[in-house]
């Protein structure tokens, strides 16, 4: 799809009674408002990556305490994802802390992963940096059903953050993604120091991409101590919402997933963004290194929401 900077910001902009209002009509039109997709996200590989990401705690250019630990054993991960279904996720979603896929033993390790998570009979997701296409077809071939790789902030405030990997570099990932039939997940994180243009700048960058992702993680930043983003402020919670909000008007028919830092959201917060469009949450204590809800909370909240999990279709 393709919108304006300027219709992205009269959307934004508007007086949120009316934002939400036209997120939800929109929500309603293609999902069912009382469902949400439950995931969950395994850090298959901690740590050391060469990367200088501004807010991750397992950039080797941070210095955070953080161990590095080595790739999972299939048998492992398997044993999450199996852990994963039996607490009502439909998706499963396997991250490395890795700059780029190298073909060889490991890679072939997580293909595997991929075919054995895939026989539960669940979505499979990776993220596991950038990608090649012929490393993407393999992806495919073993059952893959999402790549997330997101854009992070707007192309104008990027190199605040990151500078050891380009917007361009992202791109030609999310490209050899879609060129293999591969769904894309790809967004962002709120609360880095960007601006509100910013914000409407990364989703004029998302409205670019072609096909549209059908998955969209907005995250929120958990500052880690060590990291250049330490003392960050939090993002405002109507900013928030308006962001999730506009996302919902602009990608109708995308999953929206509220991701990163809801450990730091009220359940109060956490309903207005499902009221505003997203639905799906990213489940378990952890979510790679940073803390997360619990399941038993998770499953109070939806519950006083009278809300339920979706099932896989």
């Amino acid at each position: 799809m393709s919108a304006t900077r300027d219709r992205i910001s009269q959307i934004y902009h508007q007086p949120l009674p009316d934002l939400l209002f036209e997120a939800q009509r929109t929500h309603r039109e293609h999902h069912d408002p009382n469902a949400v997709q439950l995931c969950t996200l395994c850090n298959i590989k901690t740590g050391a990556c060469p990367e200088d990401c501004a807010y991750c705690s397992q950039s080797v250019r941070n210095k955070t305490g953080l161990v590095p630990q080595e790739l999972m054993s299939i048998e492992a991960v398997v044993a999450e994802a199996q852990a994963a279904k039996a607490n009502g996720s439909t998706r499963f979603c396997m991250g490395a802390a890795w700059r780029e896929v190298k073909d060889g033993s490991q890679f072939d390790r997580v293909l595997e992963m991929v075919r054995q998570v895939a026989s539960l009979d669940m979505e499979v997701c990776c993220t596991l940096g950038m990608l090649k296409p012929h490393q993407a077809e393999r992806l495919k071939a073993a059952g893959l059903t999402a790549y997330n790789h997101n854009l992070d902030t707007s192309p104008s405030y990027y190199e605040q953050i990151i500078t050891t990997r380009t917007y361009q570099d992202r791109l030609e990932t999310i490209r050899a993604v879609s060129a293999a039939g591969i769904s894309v997940c790809c967004g962002g994180i709120l609360g880095m120091g960007e601006s509100v243009e910013d914000r409407i700048e990364l989703l004029e960058a998302l409205c670019t991409l072609d096909p549209a992702p059908e998955s969209i993680p907005i995250n929120c930043l958990i500052p880690v101590k060590g990291t250049p983003l330490e003392d960050a402020p939090a993002i405002d919670s109507i900013e928030l919402v308006r962001a999730i909000a506009t996302t919902r008007i602009l990608f109708p028919k995308a999953m929206v997933r509220l991701s990163a830092g809801r450990v730091q959201m009220s359940d109060e917060l956490q309903a207005l963004c499902m009221l505003a469009g997203a639905n799906s949450l990213f489940t378990g204590p952890v979510l790679l290194t940073a803390p997360n809800p619990t399941h038993s909370h998770d499953e109070e909240m939806l519950e006083r929401l009278g809300m339920i999990s979706k099932p896989l279709t």
